[in-house]
């Protein structure tokens, strides 16, 4: 552990004096001597301050610092061909090898396409953007990293066997900074909005519109000018459209939609980016507080000691009801969400419908 003057100097709050780049990258190494499998991530918890900011403080070592350009990135990521793209919150990490294409950004938004690479991204929140190439376990790994403006990563690309690497070596070429400096300048979110009292809430108008509308953006909608967080309004939905299932029923619900095939739409999200996979999944496994999907194409590992509540939402769409698998954290926050595979015109299936309703409720 560090100790107390050194926890004081690169702490991101209370600090007197914050170490310089050069003193934050000394103390990185220094920690990696003593934890040599320790993840970026979980070094910076311990050394007091932000991933982002322990990348940036490595640049000129295997880090290079990228122009803000966020758009033309994505838009000349076609070129690049295969990647693994990452995308997590504070519970789950969403991994997804394909290629970008139908890449559409507009003012602050975009949107990734293809079947196997699905995101949608939210460039507002988009602040910092580094190239690493790190030491792993296999040998060289080289990813693009995008952080938020309070240093939390929103989004990574990871290099394959199968990129072109001239493209990507093209691309950062491109986009590197010129200004290659070692500090960043981060600030925390805003504190997440608690949820009104119940009696303030206008049930009937909840319940109407939740029977009524057919579009999932009419539902996101009416949750922000109504002020409900989506706990609080599957909470007070009717019971024919939001129960409450046992934690336990995200195994049972996984390994149900393995053994029948049934593919599925898994998605996890954070401030920046939101990342989506379609398709069957097989290998499930449970390593210690992590519970994961180990395919070759998709990996997902989730921490089933942050679900604090699960529930079955449905909500009406042109092809009928979408029926989703939703897990919260203690502080309401929907850390990922689970629905059966729907296609344009046809309805879910009834083999999904079928295994959500088995879940042991509470």
């Amino acid at each position: 552990m560090l100790d107390e003057k050194m926890r004081g100097d690169v702490g991101s709050t209370g600090a007197d004096r914050r170490l310089s780049g050069a003193e934050l990258s000394a103390a990185f190494r220094t920690l990696k001597e003593r934890v040599p499998a320790i993840r970026t991530r979980d070094a910076a918890r311990e050394l007091g301050v932000t991933e982002a900011e322990l990348v940036a403080c490595r640049v000129g070592e295997g880090v290079i610092r990228l122009e803000p350009d966020f758009a033309e990135i994505l838009r000349a990521m076609p070129r690049v061909g295969e990647v693994m793209v990452l995308t997590r919150n504070e519970h789950c990490v969403h991994e997804r090898h394909g290629r970008f294409d139908r890449v559409a950004i507009g003012p602050g938004h975009g949107a990734v396409l293809n079947h196997e690479i699905d995101l949608r991204l939210h460039l507002s929140h988009w602040r910092y953007g580094f190239m690493l190439s790190e030491h792993a376990a296999p040998g060289l790994r080289t990813s693009l990293q995008f952080f938020g403006i309070d240093g939390t990563a929103v989004h990574k690309i990871y290099l394959t066997g199968e990129t072109n690497r001239t493209a990507f070596d093209n691309l950062i070429q491109r986009f590197r900074s010129r200004e290659q400096r070692p500090e960043i300048t981060v600030a925390p979110l805003p504190p997440r909005r608690p949820d009104r009292p119940d009696s303030e809430i206008d049930r009937a108008n909840l319940h109407r519109h939740w029977s009524a509308d057919q579009d999932p953006h009419d539902f996101f909608r009416l949750l922000d000018e109504s002020g409900i967080s989506r706990s609080q309004a599957v909470r007070l939905a009717e019971p024919e459209f939001a129960w409450q299932v046992e934690p336990v029923a995200l195994r049972q619900m996984l390994e149900a939609v393995a053994e029948a095939r049934t593919s599925i739409i898994c998605i996890v999200g954070n401030a920046g980016c939101t990342q989506v996979h379609t398709g069957v999944v097989e290998t499930i496994r449970a390593v210690g507080p992590w519970f994961n999907i180990l395919d070759p194409r998709f990996n997902l590992h989730l921490r089933e000691d942050a679900i604090h509540q699960a529930w079955i939402v449905r909500k009406l769409t042109a092809e009928g009801l979408a029926t989703s698998f939703e897990l919260f954290d203690k502080d309401g926050f929907c850390f990922v969400q689970v629905f059966g595979e729907r296609r344009p015109g046809m309805p879910e299936s009834e083999t999904w419908r079928d295994i959500v309703a088995a879940l042991p409720r509470i």
